[in-house]
């Protein structure tokens, strides 16, 4: 029994080593495991609107919506925050703060995610997500009124401490949609989220950052803003985080298999509201054994009086697989590739909204000799920021909304995976070469005109759709390559954790050779040099597979299986 074997949806056991057609089509459902047959399962259509329990899933993507919404939008304004502490300071020092600043917050994820990830696993998963929430709004708060480096620097490590959101979080959609033919639409959730934070985040943040400044005829004089002018994007940031607390306090279901049917306090009081004000409106109420075909009632939560979720047919594995025999040949093959990516895309997203905040240079008196030798940013204002990171936002809803799920599901997770992995050597070896574009306004007034905006866009396309494929299906990679159901939330704790430990040293690092490069005359030599990272991770990609999620099989799991 203590074997690794896998096991067919209707109990038969294969080798591990069997047929790679069977691997891609069989489930890994611990929670309401389908009864019909699997032949029929394969021809019904996989549409959004057929996702299971998707009010809980909305609930989810509005909690993970909060963060991205806090990240980007400090993006597009960090360099002049920064520089603002100390104006004395060159641009090569502020690109250097920048990438120490993001390496800090990854550092402290880095050392608290994987507990994080235990903790989910003893403890449940909605408490972890609680408190990553109410952290990070300190947190922000915190660093919208630092008036140092030192502070704002003891805040960013204070909320990634605290956050170990992601994991919990993919953990989560995986027990509540454990088919696999849902999985390539219900993981693509929340890199949508991300994708819809780029496109408000960054555009409220240039547009609230330092308010005295950028419109004195309303804000021009008032202390405290001049005091502290990045705040006011942080306080409606924590607005933001505050209601996402709210909403998973009050509505969102604990998923784990031996606390889901404990007694919640918030979602008692969720259904009593809900009640109360479908009293007030004069609806009557539904009866609380009154659902939709996803298993949820209509308005997305159960009956007032009732203080539990609904009971599903739930495994409870009586074992729990040691630390020690966690760490499979695939497991590690797919953190590998996971820190691989997130220290290229990590680094890049610093360096790259810090290089278009970096100032024209005159070529008259900065001598370029391309292709290696040149320098400069594009010189553009947080607001402009704001505008082309919204634009990278835009335009990957679309491809996730449109494209994903299409190609994915026809080429398969690990193949669409490794064929867009091949699209980021391109595009982080062209991005420096917009500083060569020729603008509008002579240096040192920021890039202007159509040619400029049209390359930049056609960067941020290419850059969008290798993301569009690679961060869903890595999230899909991992949560698969776990050996046993008990230490799921372990699995994606140290998928955070490894992502974290690279975008750590990444933004760090890229910070420190981006400055290095403008000093002496060669802005190409991080971009460049993730050029090379990235094609680092398309080799590793070939050693990674797509798991079925319960590899290893401990004594008592079949009769678990057997008996739901």
């Amino acid at each position: 029994m203590g074997a690794t074997r896998r096991k067919t949806r209707h109990g038969s056991s294969t080798s591990q080593t069997g047929s790679g057609l069977l691997e891609e089509d069989e489930a890994t459902s611990l929670l309401d495991r389908p009864q019909a047959p699997a032949a029929e399962e394969k021809d019904e259509p996989v549409t959004w609107m057929s996702i299971p329990r998707k009010g809980q899933l909305i609930v989810l993507a509005c909690a993970r919506l909060s963060e991205p919404l806090v990240q980007t939008s400090l993006r597009s304004y960090l360099f002049y925050q920064l520089k603002s502490f100390d104006p004395n300071l060159p641009d090569s020092a502020i690109a250097s703060q920048a990438g120490i600043m993001q390496s800090a917050f990854a550092a402290a994820q880095l050392c608290t995610a994987m507990l994080w990830g235990r903790f989910s696993d003893q403890g449940g998963r909605k408490r972890v997500l609680l408190i990553g929430l109410f952290g990070t709004t300190i947190s922000v708060l915190g660093f919208g009124f630092s008036t140092t480096f030192s502070q704002a620097m003891a805040f960013r490590i204070m909320g990634g401490a605290l956050n170990g959101n992601v994991g919990v979080m993919r953990t989560m959609i995986s027990e509540i949609v454990q088919d696999k033919k849902y999985q390539s639409r219900a993981f693509l959730l929340l890199p949508m989220c991300a994708n819809a934070g780029i496109i408000i985040g960054p555009v409220l943040g240039g547009l609230l950052a330092n308010p005295a400044e950028s419109y004195p005829q309303w804000f021009g004089g008032i202390p405290w803003l001049m005091k502290f002018p990045y705040a006011p994007p942080n306080l409606l940031n924590a607005c933001f985080l505050g209601m996402a607390a709210c909403a998973v306090f009050f509505a969102l279901d604990e998923t784990h298999e031996l606390h889901g049917q404990d007694d919640d306090t918030g979602r008692r009081c969720g259904r009593r509201i809900v009640g109360f004000v479908r009293n007030l409106l004069g609806k009557k109420q539904e009866p609380a054994d009154t659902r939709l075909s996803d298993g949820e009632s209509r308005d997305g939560l159960n009956d007032p009086e009732s203080s539990r979720p609904t009971k599903r047919n739930t495994p409870r594995y009586n074992k729990k697989l040691p630390f020690r025999r966690i760490f499979t040949y695939n497991v590690i093959c797919t953190l590998i590739a996971h820190s691989l990516l997130a220290f290229s895309q990590g680094t890049y997203q610093n360096i790259f909204f810090i290089f278009l905040s970096t100032p024209v240079l005159d070529p008259t008196n900065h001598p370029s000799q391309p292709p290696i030798f040149f320098t400069g940013g594009l010189g553009l204002t947080p607001v402009k920021v704001g505008f082309s990171m919204a634009i990278l936002g835009v335009i990957g809803i679309v491809l996730q909304i449109c494209l994903y799920p299409t190609i994915s599901t026809r080429l398969g997770t690990v193949r669409a995976w490794r064929i867009f992995l091949y699209l980021f050597p391109v595009v982080y070896a062209a991005t420096p070469f917009l500083a060569l574009i020729p603008s509008r306004s002579p240096p040192p007034e920021p890039k202007t005109g159509p040619l400029v905006w049209a390359a930049l866009t056609a960067v941020i396309f290419i850059r969008t759709l290798a993301g569009t494929f690679s961060t869903p299906a890595m999230a899909i990679l991992i949560n698969n390559c776990s050996p046993h159901p008990s230490v799921l939330g372990t699995i994606h704790g140290m998928g955070q954790s490894a992502s974290s430990a690279a975008r750590t040293i990444g933004p760090a690092l890229g910070g420190w050779l981006l400055g290095a490069g403008l000093d002496h005359g060669v802005v190409g030599t991080a971009f460049w040099g993730l050029a090379l990272m990235a094609v680092v991770t398309i080799v590793a990609s070939n050693f990674v597979r797509d798991g079925n999620g319960h590899e290893i099989w401990l004594e008592g799991d079949e009769d678990v299986e057997n008996d739901t």
